[in-house]
Order: C-alpha cells, then sequence, then structure tokens
C-alpha cells in the first residue's frame, strides 16, 4: 500500500521534483512582479465589472448573446480574484504553502479557464441556433439562459476541484508532475489534451458558421432592400465572438501545450524557462476581452462611455449646486424597450453631441 503525504508542506514536493520556486524573487524584483500584477488586475476588475453593468443597464443588451457576453466577463473577473490569490501565494511563498491552500490556488486557475471556456462553447451553441435561422438572437428564454449560466459555473467548480476530489500524487509520488508538483502527470495530459480538442472544435464551428453567414449575406443582399446595417449585424456580432475566441485560444494554448509536455515527462523541454511567461500571457486575455468588447461593439462602448460620463457629471453637478440652479447632466437616450437591430447608437450621450461612429468591424 502507497504512503500518503497529505500533512507535508510544498517544498517537500517541490524539493523531491526539483521545481524552481524562484527563491531570487526578492526586493526589487518581487515588488516589480507585484506593482505590474496588481495593475493589470485592478484593471481586470473594472473593466469587466463595466461590461456586465453596461448589459444590465443597456435594454439593448437584453437577449442571450449580451448575457452570456456578461457572463463571461464575470469569468475575466473571477481570474483576476485567482491570479491576486496567486499572486501573494507564489515565488518562494510556494514552498512554504500547505497542500490545501495549493489546491486552492491552482484549484482557482482551473475553474477560471474552464468557465471562460464553457461559456465560449454555449456562445458558440447559441450563435449556431440564431445564424442558422439568420437571427440576430436565439430565442433561448431568460430561464434557460439562467440555467445555462448555473450549469457554467458548476461544471467550471467541478473541473477545478478534480484534482482536490482524488485526481493528484498524493499517494504516489512518483508520477508527480514537474509544474504541478502534487497533481499526476496522466491529469495533466487528460486537462491539457481536452481543453486543446475544445479549442480546436470551437474554432472549426465559428469558422463554418462565419462562412455560412458571409455566403447567406450575399445571397439574401441581392435580393432584398433591407438596411446594409441590419444584414450585416449578424456578421458584426461573429466578428466580435470570433476575434475573443482568437485572443483566447492564442493567450491559453502555449500554456496548455507546456503543461501536455510536462505531462509527457519531457524533461529536456525547458518548461521551467518559459512557465511565467505563459502564466502572464493568460493573465492578459482577461485583459484583453473588454477592449475587444468596447471596440468591436459600437453599442457596447458608447454603453460604457455613456456610465462613466453621467457618473463624472454627477460628482460635478453635486461639488457645484450650491452655486447653480440643479439642472438635468444626463439624459438616456434609450427611452423605449424596443431593441435597434443594427446596433449604432443615434443620439447624444450626457448632452455633449454625438459620439460619432467608431467604423464597423
Amino acid at each position: 500500500m502507497n504512503e500518503c503525504y497529505y500533512d507535508k508542506r510544498m517544498d517537500f514536493f517541490y524539493n523531491r521534483t526539483k521545481t524552481d520556486t524562484a527563491d531570487e524573487w526578492t526586493g526589487a524584483q518581487l515588488i516589480g512582479v507585484l506593482c505590474f500584477g496588481t495593475f493589470f488586475c485592478i484593471f481586470i476588475f473594472i473593466s469587466n465589472s463595466l461590461v456586465i453593468a453596461a448589459v444590465v443597464k443597456n435594454r439593448r443588451f437584453h437577449f442571450p448573446f449580451y448575457y452570456l457576453l456578461a457572463n463571461l466577463a464575470a469569468a475575466d473577473f473571477f481570474a483576476g480574484i485567482a491570479y491576486v490569490f496567486l499572486m501573494f501565494n507564489t515565488g518562494p511563498v510556494s514552498k512554504t504553502l500547505t497542500v490545501n491552500r495549493w489546491f486552492l490556488r491552482q484549484g482557482l486557475l482551473d475553474t477560471s479557464l474552464t468557465a471562460s471556456l464553457v461559456n465560449l462553447l454555449v456562445i458558440a451553441v447559441e450563435r449556431h441556433m440564431s445564424i442558422m435561422r439568420m437571427k440576430i438572437h436565439s430565442n433561448l428564454t431568460k430561464k434557460r439562459v439562467t440555467f445555462l449560466i448555473i450549469s457554467i459555473w458548476a461544471i467550471a467548480i467541478f473541473m477545478g476541484a478534480v484534482p482536490t476530489l482524488g485526481w493528484n500524487c498524493l499517494c504516489d509520488i512518483t508520477v508527480c508532475s514537474s509544474l504541478a508538483p502534487i497533481y499526476s502527470r496522466s491529469y495533466l495530459v487528460f486537462w491539457s489534451v481536452l481543453n486543446l480538442v475544445v479549442f480546436f472544435i470551437m474554432v472549426v464551428v465559428y469558422i463554418r458558421i462565419y462562412m455560412y453567414v458571409q455566403r447567406k449575406t450575399n445571397v439574401l443582399s441581392s435580393h432584398t432592400s433591407g438596411s446594409i446595417s441590419r444584414r450585416r449585424t449578424p456578421v458584426k456580432l461573429m466578428k466580435t465572438v470570433m476575434t475573443v475566441l482568437g485572443a483566447f485560444v492564442v493567450c491559453w494554448t502555449p500554456g496548455l501545450v507546456v503543461l501536455l509536455l510536462d505531462g509527457l515527462n519531457c524533461t529536456d523541454c525547458g518548461i521551467q524557462n518559459v512557465k511565467r511567461w505563459f502564466l502572464l500571457l493568460a493573465l492578459l486575455n482577461s485583459v484583453m476581452n473588454p477592449i475587444i468588447y468596447s471596440y468591436k461593439d459600437d453599442e457596447m462602448w458608447a454603453t460604457m462611455k455613456r456610465m462613466i460620463c453621467c457618473s463624472s457629471e454627477d460628482k460635478s453637478q453635486e461639488r457645484r449646486s450650491s452655486r447653480i440652479p440643479s439642472t438635468v447632466l444626463c439624459r438616456s437616450t434609450d427611452t423605449s424597450g424596443h431593441y435597434i437591430e443594427d446596433g449604432i447608437i443615434q443620439g447624444t450621450i450626457c448632452g455633449k453631441g454625438d459620439l460619432g461612429d467608431k467604423g464597423n468591424s
């Protein structure tokens, strides 16, 4: 019967696998890493909160696609929490962690990745349901979307907890990996291959859907007199989703490949030298997504700008209220519950004039 090592601290496993835990991270270098990570995590929290608030505030976003987009932003927000926890439990601190605290550190990262991945997969299904009917949005009810979102997080939490539930090497340290010294190599192979296969499937699905939309749009454009913006809306949404998916694949694939090599026990691959850079690349994915939303979706950008503008104007009004008569500084342009399918805002924001068009993508 194999001996189990649940009561050991992580230095036992790191020393056994000869894993570099960056003992040289001290002084100015450690402070620089923490400041760099803190800046990006704060940006992740603020920007993704704005995306979620925009979906809640703007009635034009009250459709399945945008609910799922908001949930993807929530996954990025959760990833920020995971990175904050990682920052203060990495480097030389790693060796002082208990097994349970190390499981928590990695479980948070795995949960955030799974939440984003499954959410993108659900968005692919939603887009397929809509596009094949040449509609902007699917007919999913709010109850079904809520059920899907709950299911996404249930799957993410479960996948993040799988090593804690038993698929680890605490009772058989001969199969421990190098990068994750209490994860078994078989689990790393399973985890990385599963995610890479899902990446490939989603890319193929989105390419096929996009080709179908382009072909169908070209056919319909010569037989219908509808507005160009109306016909281009499904294409614009697809471009937004494909850009998000592309960024996700680019940012996460190198790290997953490194995990796969570690799971295959590749001792000459130099994975220890690149692991931190690939983790940073994964962090940048949560930074990029809100930027993609605002750049690719004029309505999203305008709503976020309106919230920031109105917030600053409200503060200015409070400071001037004792000197000038109170006026209405911001008047919402969204006075009806009707959805404008071309997704372009008409009107002004906070009384400052026309926003202009950021251009169709």
